[in-house]
């Protein structure tokens, strides 16, 4: 019988309960967290359309050279600030903060204030 991993499926009942209440659209849409061992990855999903509006990680061709040597947080701001900026190019001035069932603190908090910082409204 296959073991489950307590800390997963308690981070996917979480992040069930915030899916039900956070809808991106259009106008504003779904900036949608990820968190790895080693990288942050970010994506901006219209859930009406069902399409992704940009992708930003750590694993980003643009960012990866200019990553290196900085502490995971700090990675993580530049991430936010990324995204932001591709999302600025698309006219989305305004997004809905899906954390994805994380904790908000450590590189989940500091990619959203990265993204607070390149010009994008919560």
């Amino acid at each position: 019988m296959a073991k489950v991993n307590i800390r997963m499926a308690a981070r996917l009942r979480r992040q069930a309960r915030v899916r039900k209440k956070v809808l991106g659209t259009g106008a504003r849409p779904r900036l949608c967290v990820f968190r790895s061992a080693a990288n942050i990855y970010a994506q901006a999903i219209d859930d009406e359309k069902g399409i992704t509006l940009a992708a930003v990680s750590t694993l980003t061709p643009a960012l990866k050279d200019s990553l290196k040597g900085l502490k995971k947080a700090d990675a993580a701001r530049a991430v936010g600030r990324a995204v932001a900026e591709v999302l600025k190019e698309k006219g989305c001035l305004s997004v809905v903060f899906d954390r994805n069932g994380f904790l908000y603190h450590g590189r989940v908090k500091a990619l959203s204030d990265g993204a607070r910082e390149g010009g994008l409204d919560f």
